[in-house]
């Protein structure tokens, strides 16, 4: 039976979002089981795109990611996929009527990650994140809002602000591992070999702007999806304040993280805050 398959399928998107990121997996189990399954769906998605690019070192990574792109637009014209990791996305992806555009923008960053490791310009920096974090926010939005157009509209900005701080402090905790393991730098006009506090600071003004603006669209979330957002954006934070007290020399020579015992207890305060409201 299909119906059989679509379960299977869901739950190896669970499986990989459980595997592969326990925070992001921690706080989908915060939102409302009605909409869990697709956030499943959605991550399982763009984190296998991420991997080909970044980790199938000993393969041809083109020839993957074509196959894993013609495969994808399959799996969204027939409303079905052997692979069950796009068979799951399409079930979600036609289920809210997601946007062509979305996918196909974020497909575009992915791709970038093939061949481009320098971003020179502020326009090449906005245009990878909104393709490769700001699309995906707005793929949850669709989600979050039940395909509710006139909400999305109005979300549509701060949740776009949310998905580009979330990828800068991805970025900013990352740098060893995009600088010296895959030769890519993000951001634009930045000297990473010698990053000096005052670079640090912009980079973290302008992700704090991000959050300050996302912050306010989460507080007009559904129900459904309010308090599995605002833990996100509180691990986040985390890692950002943690970030900040970082020398800037020392975050290029390791990776900041957030300890399980942390996580809990942020996961705790932020519970107590979102009850009384205190967002």
């Amino acid at each position: 039976m299909k119906s059989i398959f679509d379960d299977v399928s869901s739950n190896c998107s669970k499986l990989v979002t459980k595997t592969y990121s326990t925070s992001f997996s921690l706080a989908t189990k915060m939102l409302y089981k009605v909409i869990r399954c697709d956030i499943y769906n959605v991550y399982g998605f763009v984190r296998f795109a991420d991997e080909i690019v970044d980790s199938f070192h000993d393969y041809d990574k083109q020839i993957l990611f074509n196959r894993f792109s013609d495969d994808l637009e399959n799996a969204l014209n027939d409303k079905i996929s052997l692979n069950p990791i796009l068979n799951s996305f399409q079930h979600t992806f036609h289920k809210y009527n997601i946007d062509k555009c979305l996918v196909d923008s974020f497909m575009k960053s992915m791709r970038l990650d093939l061949h481009k490791t320098k971003y020179l310009s502020e326009e090449e920096y906005k245009e990878y994140i909104y393709g490769s974090a700001d699309v995906v926010g707005l793929m949850c939005l669709k989600i979050f809002v039940n395909g509710d157009v006139s909400k999305y509209e109005e979300l549509k900005e701060t949740a776009m602000s949310l998905g580009s701080a979330f990828q800068k402090v991805n970025f900013l905790r990352d740098l060893k591992a995009d600088f010296e393991g895959l030769d890519r730098t993000y951001f634009p006009n930045t000297d990473l070999k010698n990053l000096d506090e005052s670079s640090k600071q912009t980079i973290i003004n302008d992700i704090e702007k991000d959050f300050q603006k996302g912050l306010s669209g989460i507080k007009k979330l559904p129900i459904e999806a309010k308090f599995g957002v605002f833990m996100a954006y509180r691990y986040y934070s985390q890692l950002l304040k943690k970030l900040k007290k970082t020398p800037a020399l020392k975050i290029k020579d390791s990776r900041i993280r957030v300890s399980n015992p942390k996580k809990i207890e942020l996961l705790m305060r932020s519970y107590v805050k979102y009850q009384l409201n205190l967002m």
